[in-house]
């Protein structure tokens, strides 16, 4: 690959140039391309102290990636719910989907294989996964069994047929009861290792509404029209209300400290492959978002989410007489 080095990136080092034109690959991992020869500049192999000049020819050679493949680890999962087809999993924070650089084991995926060891759709790290949370979000994700469901699933994303609803404490008092935020979300130029309402970026909308106000914050349920990066997280911290607990877009010193961002992924709504017909599936909020609810709020209606979805949850089991939490 060619890269001609443009006027204003002029003066940079060449490993940063490459970590910013390619954000997908370390610096470690560019500095030793460098050192290895798979980068040229003008011809020339170069030291990834160079100081690029205008206008300097910047080739790169990058391998494919060697194949690899998850392996089984015991991994205990909540499952909401499971057919022939998929299971709906009840993924706490603080687990990684699935394997990537930096968190090769302990994922999601490890847990599947151990308890489905044929699984192996798509791909060898990401086995049936159809959508994704971040680490420390929890909540409802449905995984794909057979190709067919699979593919299925991944059609009604693509029409945007599946409901996703999430639980969210964000800061600071919203002025209106509901909205839709609306902005395109990619890359930002500041920092490649994060996203940002840019112009040029992807379509997303996010749907909300307020379900408490608070002292400083409020309580909201959002819902997702697109499955940008971080979306419900870069949206929110746009419009100047960041997601309580968020290290990354949030007001860093100011947050209060819960381990992780109050985010929860509470309902998820889909055809199954199998019938077509409509499943809906609820999760209660977790013991450690419920806690700080409460203290937020003291003792007046101290319950009054942790009620609320866990009754709809009783609700929909009964309706559809689908829902069995399994533990293992």
């Amino acid at each position: 690959m060619e890269i001609i080095v443009p006027t204003h990136k002029a003066g940079l080092r060449l490993d940063r140039f490459l970590s910013e034109a390619f954000p997908n690959l370390s610096r470690s991992y560019v500095q030793k391309l460098i050192e290895t020869g798979a980068v040229t500049v003008d011809g020339k192999s170069s030291k990834p102290a160079l100081k690029l000049a205008p206008g300097a020819v910047v080739r790169i050679s990058i391998p494919p990636p060697k194949p690899a493949a998850a392996e089984a680890e015991y991994i205990p999962l909540t499952i909401v719910y499971e057919d022939d087809d998929l299971l709906v999993v009840d993924k706490p924070a603080g687990l990684v989907v699935h394997p990537a650089p930096g968190h090769p084991g302990g994922t999601l995926v490890n847990a599947l294989l151990a308890r489905y060891p044929n699984l192996r759709i798509t791909d060898t790290l990401r086995p049936g996964i159809v959508h994704r949370l971040d680490k420390d979000t929890s909540g409802l994700m449905v995984v794909a069994k057979n190709d067919r469901a699979f593919a299925c699933l991944v059609e009604q994303m693509k029409k945007r047929e599946v409901l996703k609803e999430y639980i969210v404490l964000v800061h600071g008092q919203l002025r209106v009861k509901e909205g839709v935020i609306d902005a395109p979300i990619g890359r930002d130029p500041r920092n490649r290792k994060k996203m940002a309402v840019v112009p040029g970026g992807k379509p997303a909308r996010t749907l909300f509404r307020v379900v408490q106000m608070l002292d400083q914050f409020t309580l909201v349920e959002a819902q997702l029209e697109t499955g940008r990066t971080h979306q419900i997280r870069v949206h929110f911290a746009s419009i100047g209300h960041p997601v309580v607990g968020d290290q990354v877009y949030g007001p860093g010193k100011r947050d209060l400290e819960i381990g992780r961002q109050f985010l929860h992924a509470y309902r998820l709504s889909f055809r199954l492959p199998s019938t077509g017909k409509q499943a809906d599936f609820r999760s209660p909020l977790p013991a450690d978002l419920e806690r700080l609810l409460n203290y937020l709020r003291g003792s007046k209606n101290s319950h009054e989410v942790g009620v609320r979805v866990s009754d709809t949850v009783a609700e929909e089991r009964e309706h559809t007489n689908h829902g069995k939490r399994d533990e293992k």
